[in-house]
């Protein structure tokens, strides 16, 4: 069984015993659950959708560390600028422990078309419209200027 997760802004196939990297994860407690999940294979059944909200992938932190160095070099051509900078992202080591499907039982029947016996206790409310006081005012003084005349 395998799921598709989304951490840190990216998408990472695992399966339980995987050890993935993710961006740092601030207040990390005993375990780590990601919900929902974008696929789902179950036994070469895949789910996805809808079916997949009800999946849960659950992980244990084991730790930080640093990745590789990224180098930034900046050059511009005849003027003498060049500049150099490095930077190594933080991450967080994850290892998956279950990838569980929970809800696999049947959706619940459609109710059937026929409208129900018992009518509804109470009947709906007229709510009768209103002119926005600027417009009620607006017509007034109308109505006295065509009298006047």
């Amino acid at each position: 069984m395998y799921a598709v997760i989304k951490a840190g802004g990216k998408q990472q196939k695992v399966k339980p015993g995987d050890v993935i990297e993710v961006e740092y994860m601030h207040g990390l407690g005993e375990t780590v659950t990601f919900q929902p999940l974008l696929v789902v294979d179950d036994d070469g059944k895949t789910h996805y959708g809808k079916d997949a909200e009800k999946a849960v992938v659950t992980a244990k932190p084991l730790g930080e560390q640093k990745g590789e160095k990224v180098r930034v070099f900046k050059y511009k051509n005849k003027t003498g600028y060049a500049r150099a900078q490095g930077h190594r992202q933080t991450l967080t080591l994850l290892e998956i422990s279950e990838v569980s499907l929970s809800g696999t039982a049947k959706p619940p029947a459609k109710p059937s078309a026929k409208p129900s016996a018992k009518p509804s206790a109470k009947p709906a409310a007229k709510t009768a419209k209103r002119k926005p006081a600027a417009k009620k005012a607006a017509a007034e003084g109308a109505d006295e200027e065509s009298a006047e005349a």
